[in-house]
């Protein structure tokens, strides 16, 4: 997947959960992004954020980079 489509899905994922609380949101976008995502496009998603997430909602960030650094 190109990365400018994996960045539009996961910031409308991020866009949909603003409004939530954020230990909510943040659950939530991990959890549809667990459940709804190829594992090759969570392994794109937590290489993207290692890089820098340029361009990447700071909720999918906050959500995903826990997950990311334990890969580690």
């Amino acid at each position: 997947m190109e990365n400018r489509d994996m960045i539009r899905m996961a910031n409308q994922i991020a866009a949909y959960f603003e409004a939530y609380p954020r230990a909510e949101a943040l659950t939530g976008i991990a959890g549809h992004i667990r459940n709804a995502w190829t594992p090759r496009m969570r392994q794109q998603l937590d290489e993207y954020i290692a890089g820098g997430a340029e361009d990447l909602s700071p909720l999918v960030t906050a959500a995903i980079a826990p997950k990311a650094k334990a890969k580690s």
